[in-house]
């Protein structure tokens, strides 16, 4: 199982994020998140309007806990 300093330690540059938008509209613009699947048990999710900032790292339990569904997003659980 992996844990917070793995999941930092897996490589982004090959990761296709998928941007998903809704809930509480920002003043400046829709609230979007992206979400990749960077490993057989990890996840990065972004923040769409901060795409400089390092995206978080969850695995998918923590994903699950937090209430987001990859297969909302169109990715494969």
């Amino acid at each position: 199982m992996l844990n917070g300093i793995d999941l930092y330690a897996l490589d982004l540059s090959g990761a296709s994020f998928v941007k998903a938008c809704g809930g509480n509209t920002h003043p400046d613009g829709e609230s979007c998140v992206t979400l990749a699947r960077i490993g057989d048990d990890a996840w990065a999710l972004g923040d769409s309007k901060r795409p400089d900032a390092q995206p978080l790292r969850f695995t998918s339990a923590e994903l699950h806990a937090a209430g987001i569904d990859p297969e909302l997003f169109g990715l494969p659980v």
